[in-house]
Parts: structure tokens; sequence; C-alpha cells
């Protein structure tokens, strides 16, 4: 029986490799986002604790020199809390975009497996084809063969 051998494997092999790179980014990209998210947590956390600390320095006995600076952290948590907003949405956009490559470059490696293999099928086909013509060939010599035995049989009795 012949080797199978599909034309187009260094394609599907590139294929491979290029969704191999597709995964990596897609980790990339979503610990890329875990982590701007985790930021993003932090700093509400810090915006909480300031909001509470502005709670009781209201309660008791008032200091406006720290009533100021807490108002002035505040007004900074916000505005660090926008900014990583716009990395947490940034990081977002480049895993949406990682997750479309991966989408493709899956797609494409399907689409060579499957030609992979449809070209085995038709390979085993033809296979089967020579070997049920072979055996045919066999039959009528080995047919040919026995009645020219009995032939030469027949005539010399």
């Amino acid at each position: 029986m012949a080797r199978f051998r599909y034309s187009m494997q260094n394609i599907l092999n590139i294929k491979l490799k290029l969704e191999t790179q597709a995964k990596q980014e897609f980790s990339a990209a979503k610990a890329a986002l875990d982590e701007e998210e985790e930021r993003l947590g932090l700093l509400y956390h810090r915006k909480e604790e300031y909001e509470q600390e502005a709670g009781t320095l209201l309660s008791g006995r008032l200091n406006l020199r720290k009533i100021e600076e807490n108002k002035a952290a505040l007004r900074c948590m916000e505005i660090y809390i926008v900014q990583q907003q716009q990395n947490v949405d940034k990081a977002s956009r480049v895993l949406e975009a990682a997750t479309e490559r991966l989408k493709q470059v899956r797609i494409e490696r399907k689409t060579h497996e499957t030609l992979k293999e449809k070209a085995f099928e038709e390979f085993l086909m033809e296979e089967k084809r020579q070997e049920s013509k072979e055996i045919d060939q066999l039959t009528s010599y080995t047919y040919g063969q026995r009645r020219m035995t009995e032939n030469a049989g027949q005539e010399s009795a």
C-alpha cells in the first residue's frame, strides 16, 4: 500500500503555528486586561477608603486641612479612575482583536484539516480502486492459466 502524502502539509503546519501564536497573543491580551481591571478595582477601593475617611473627618472635630487634603485625594482618585478606565477599554479592544484573529486562524486551520481529510478519503478510494483492479487482473490471469492448462490437457488426451 502506498503512503499518503498531503501536498499542502507545509501550509497546514504553518496554520498550526499561526494558531499557536494567536492563542499566545490572546492569553497575553487577556492577562493584560485582567491586570488593568485589577488596578481599576484597587483604585475604586482606595476611593471608597477616602470617602469613608471624609465621613469620619466631617463627623468629629473638624480639621479643615485634613478635609481639604481628603477632597484633593478624592479628586485625584477620580482622575486616576478615569485614566485607568481608558486603559481597561484599550486592553479590552486589544483582547477583542486578539479573539477575532484567533477565530480567523482557527477557521483557516480547520479548513485545511478538512481538505486534508478529503484528500485522504480520495487516496483511500484510489487505493481501493487500484487494489480491485489488481485483484481483477490476478483473477483474469489465474482463470487464463487454468484454461490454458485445461486446453493443453485436452489436446494431449
